[in-house]
């Protein structure tokens, strides 16, 4: 992009200078590559409508919801006549919401753990793959799960992992033909876990791996060929000069998963979850579903009030996650 100068022109005899106001310049930029605010435009409406536009429906966290109300006419929370703006997050912070809570933060650690490691380590080992035809094919594959929703990824789940028998996974089929013991793959909450945390990781390490690659594609290949010279060996060239090359897209990613770490998506979740393994499979997402939506009596002051803190919490974590990266020299995410 051409940097907008400011104008210098003769009156009679003498040089002007005009200095051109921030705005100005804007206009000329607009002016000049109004293609690309064109393409802008979608994004923005939609970020303006789904995402800015529902935010002052947060304060029904504070006020008594009325079916029949705007969010502007509805009286504040009070207990007895006495204004309580706290009262719903008092109503929702029962020993429910500490397991779903638990749960929440239990399973994205987990996720962390193995997830996050997992589409870095494909796009190297995808970066050192000689045979281009080769590395697209199994690029493809890698990346096909993350356009499969979650309710088909539980049906190929149940059809590997089901307990043995008529309907039984192949799976525990196989390992009973074997005189194995079956493993509840399903039905045991520690062996849930283990499954939900690596079923997670095979649907989004390819798709993850996207933008790694991306970063790897950036790399002076220079730096290569002079280590070669050197005498480096992939591994030594990996580690000397692919890691250190998409060190700050690792933190900033890094960053933006442990902003989430209380948060999570409803239907991988809701997909994999089931009555025997509720105890460790509840989390905010499903206990927000439960009680604004699928009870009888929808509450929803207290479902606002949770997401509320969902995302001050996560707030705090990102902005924590960031200012500990400043700190070790790192560029973070500002």
């Amino acid at each position: 992009m051409k940097k907008v100068q400011n104008e210098t022109f003769t009156q009679g005899s003498q040089a002007v200078y005009v200095k051109k106001t921030g705005w100005q310049k804007f206009g000329i930029y607009v002016r000049r590559y109004w293609q690309l605010y064109a393409m802008l435009a979608l994004p923005l409406i939609y970020l303006l409508i789904f995402k800015y536009y529902p935010m002052h429906f947060i304060t029904i966290a504070f006020k008594d919801y009325k079916f029949n109300k705007s969010v502007f006419e509805m009286p504040w929370a009070s207990v007895k006549g006495q204004v309580d703006i706290l009262k719903h997050f008092k109503a929702a912070m029962k020993p429910d919401f500490y397991s779903a809570l638990r749960n929440t933060v239990t399973l994205n650690l987990l996720d962390l753990f193995f997830g996050f490691p997992a589409p870095i380590i494909f796009a190297l080992i995808l970066n050192e793959l000689p045979f281009k035809r080769f590395k697209k094919f199994v690029q493809t594959v890698a990346y096909m799960p993350h356009f499969l929703s979650w309710v088909i990824i539980y049906g190929l789940v149940c059809i590997l992992f089901q307990p043995d028998g008529p309907a039984g996974g192949v799976v525990n089929n196989l390992l009973v033909k074997n005189g194995l013991s079956i493993i509840p793959f399903l039905d045991d909450p520690t062996h849930w876990i283990g499954t939900y945390v690596m079923v997670g990781v095979w649907q989004s390490f390819g798709w993850g791996s996207i933008i790694y690659l991306a970063a790897i594609a950036g790399i002076n290949p220079e730096l290569y060929e002079a280590a070669s010279v050197d005498g480096a060996g992939r591994l030594k060239k990996m580690w000397h000069i692919t890691l250190p090359g998409i060190k700050s897209t690792i933190v900033v990613l890094l960053i933006m998963n442990i902003g989430g770490i209380v948060g999570g998506a409803f239907d991988r979740i809701y997909a994999m979850q089931n009555p025997i393994v509720l105890s460790v499979a509840d989390t905010l997402s499903t206990f927000v579903y439960r009680i604004g939506l699928s009870s009888s009596y929808p509450k929803f002051e207290q479902t606002t009030a949770v997401g509320l803190f969902q995302s001050v919490v996560g707030l705090f974590f990102l902005l924590g996650a960031n200012k500990i990266s400043r700190k070790l020299g790192e560029r973070g995410i500002w």
